[in-house]
């Protein structure tokens, strides 16, 4: 998948160039009539500044600390997250795709220009590409594995190999996204806007077929981003919500109870924070391909609407990298833990803040009975 930014400012221009049929061919899907636009140009480029810049440093801040009290985490003798290895996966992938968000952010300043070359053009999509497909399907792999957490015991053997499971898992992952990202890679071009010297980035789809082209790498997003993920994230946090009810029934205790409650809300989260952040713009994408198909009746007011929803929702979309560690990390207990000891247990010998931890009454050995009586670690 492509920002896209960079033919923002090429297709402002070619609303107003008599000549565009052939140009418009390749990169809108309103090649037969002409379009004025109804919408404010500049207000969208800075619209789409702020919100990335705001998706960048949040976005950056939130997983580095994930990823850095993660590692420390990994070093303990006793492991206490079953999806240990998913998450520090995720917030590395989360990570990699706030870092290419400032190279977007300079191109949509310039109007979408792209001083950068055509190998940073190719390198920095594929980048973007690759972990955004690998965010969402470590997404859809914890749903999995946390199900499987919770419905099958466990002793040490299978630990150790569940743990192997998982390192093989997210080898896999790695590479289905790389191969997810390569088709929009490979078409992507440096090439001269109709006016001016300004250069863009963005796919040139061969000749013959470049309207089938475009709608073939839109519908295989929609496949492998949402319409395959989505459901396999909400049928199986929906069936561990199911098993935390089921096994509620077998316990008197209260506090087992209310905490069984707040994981089952933390489930819903998952679910609809996904579908919140994803479904509008695969929405609109599909809308979009839909269009170019002929199988929707495209207006000029049609297409304008479309233009300026596809880039809005895309950064809503991106919204994601910051919602998943405050989601995966931050309102979890244990994880919470961690990075108290992180920063407390490092600086207590010089501080005296050691008494901190002792106020809480969490030690060790109570830590890894909480782990060990929760297992999907939610």
């Amino acid at each position: 998948m492509s920002l896209s930014t960079s033919e923002l400012e090429d297709l402002f221009k070619l609303f107003g160039d008599p000549n565009v049929s052939d140009t418009l061919s390749n990169i809108s899907s309103v090649d037969t009539m002409m379009c004025a636009t109804s919408f404010d140009r500049n207000a969208l480029l800075y619209s789409m500044c702020v919100l990335y810049t705001f998706i960048f440093v949040i976005g950056l801040a939130a997983n580095a600390l994930v990823l850095w009290v993660n590692i420390r985490a990994q070093r303990d003798s006793t492991p206490r997250h079953e999806t240990h290895m998913y998450i520090a996966h995720l917030a590395v992938a989360d990570l990699c795709v706030c870092a290419t968000l400032p190279v977007w952010v300079s191109s949509l300043a310039q109007h979408g220009h792209w001083p950068f070359g055509e190998v940073a053009c190719k390198l920095t999509h594929l980048l973007f590409s690759v972990n955004l497909f690998g965010s969402i399907f470590f997404l859809a792999c914890m749903s999995v594995d946390r199900y499987l957490s919770v419905t099958m015991r466990q002793n040490n053997e299978d630990r150790t190999n569940r743990k192997l499971i998982r390192r093989g898992v997210c080898v896999g992952v790695w590479l289905l996204a790389l191969i997810a990202s390569l088709p929009d890679t490979y078409f992507l071009q440096t090439v001269k806007a109709t006016h001016g010297d300004t250069m863009l980035c963005r796919p040139v789809y061969p000749e013959e077929h470049p309207r089938e082209w475009m709608v073939g790498v839109q519908l295989s997003f929609n496949l492998l981003g949402f319409v395959l993920p989505f459901p396999i994230i909400a049928v199986f946090y929906l069936l561990l919500a199911g098993a935390f009810t089921s096994s509620s029934s077998y316990s008197s205790s209260s506090t087992v109870e209310q905490e069984r409650r707040v994981s089952r809300r933390v489930i819903l989260a998952y679910i609809v924070v996904f579908l919140g952040c994803w479904g509008p713009y695969h929405g609109v994408l599909l809308a979009d391909s839909l269009s170019q198909l002929g199988l929707v009746p495209l207006t000029c007011s049609l297409e304008n609407v479309i233009y300026v929803a596809l880039h809005l929702t895309q950064c809503l979309s991106l919204l994601h990298c910051c919602f998943n560690p405050i989601l995966y990390n931050f309102i979890n207990r244990n994880y919470r833990y961690d990075l108290m000891k992180a920063f407390i247990f490092k600086y207590s010998t010089r501080t005296g803040l050691a008494r901190l931890i002792e106020a809480t009454n969490i030690s060790e050995a109570e830590y890894s009975a909480v782990a060990l009586d929760n297992p999907p670690q939610i």
